[in-house]
């Protein structure tokens, strides 16, 4: 299951790549966060393909991959918000995605799965 998650957050990482590429280029220029979208689809797809690998050392990176995905979702999600809405607070929210990102780092480096 954890496979197919992140594969699906891959797809989506390509998805808004190209999206914010083309569809959206007027809009993010016009707000100036063209960069912030690129960070977003950045840490999306690094962390997507980070599970991908988790998934397959399943179980004792689960609390790795759940950070990753809270990460994904409110860190990226929060700069995807930024950059379409121009809303300054969203990026208040960033940090803790970014946190959600280094916990889960932090858990691979304290408990590394079993091979």
């Amino acid at each position: 299951m954890l496979f197919r998650i992140a594969a699906g957050f891959c797809f989506v990482a390509v998805a808004l790549g190209a999206f914010g590429a083309h569809a959206l280029k007027g809009t993010l220029a016009t707000h100036n966060t063209a960069e912030v979208w690129k960070t977003a689809v950045l840490y999306h797809f690094l962390h997507a393909l980070g599970l991908l690998v988790l998934a397959t050392v399943l179980p004792t990176a689960r609390v790795a991959a759940g950070l990753f995905i809270a990460g994904i979702v409110i860190f990226s999600g929060s700069l995807y918000l930024l950059a379409l809405t121009n809303i300054k607070w969203f990026g208040a929210i960033t940090p803790v995605g970014g946190l959600c990102f280094l916990a889960g780092w932090l858990w691979l480096v304290v408990w590394p799965p079993a091979r």
